[in-house]
């Protein structure tokens, strides 16, 4: 059991759980409705609004992939193996380790030395760059489906 004051914490591993037993269904669902969207049937009835929108959704499922990737790198080390790993990635200037901390957005953990500095080890360092880009790119994406789905909407008016 961790308190709060504790510097050794790392990640809360209820949160841990509950985002991988929340985020593998949503990731299946993702990709069952993704993998609907390429029968024939489906694609004939394709307009620009509904690619742009299955394309922000695929960038989301390709996020959630990785976020979930990045968590099992978490998941399956134990609190003495994530304080080999801060040790064997510490930087030779960096002075003795005072603590460890998880977090979840950007998903790290973050070893702590004595003189303030800290680095971030067991997560893949692709990790997180990935996920700002597949996210600012479902966000554009959602965006210009939107805008496209409220034109296809929105009477144009005629000049007389």
């Amino acid at each position: 059991m961790f308190i709060a004051s504790d510097p050794w914490q790392g990640h809360d591993t209820t949160v841990l759980f509950t985002l991988v037993l929340a985020g593998v269904p949503a990731l299946i669902g993702l990709v069952a409705y993704l993998g609907s969207r390429l029968t024939r049937q489906a694609r004939r009835r394709y307009t620009s609004a509904r690619t742009w929108r299955d394309v922000s959704l695929t960038a989301v499922a390709v996020g959630l992939a990785l976020y979930l990737w990045g968590l099992l790198h978490i998941l399956f080390l134990d609190d003495q193996e994530q304080a080999q790993e801060c040790e064997r990635h510490r930087p030779e200037e960096t002075p003795a380790l005072v603590g460890r901390r998880g977090d979840f957005i950007p998903l790290r953990l973050v070893c702590e030395a004595s003189d303030g500095h800290d680095y971030s080890v067991v997560v893949p360092g692709y990790i997180n760059p990935s996920l700002t880009v597949l996210l600012l790119l479902a966000l554009v994406a959602a965006m210009t489906s939107g805008l496209l789905h409220y034109q296809q909407r929105t009477p144009t008016r005629k000049e007389n």
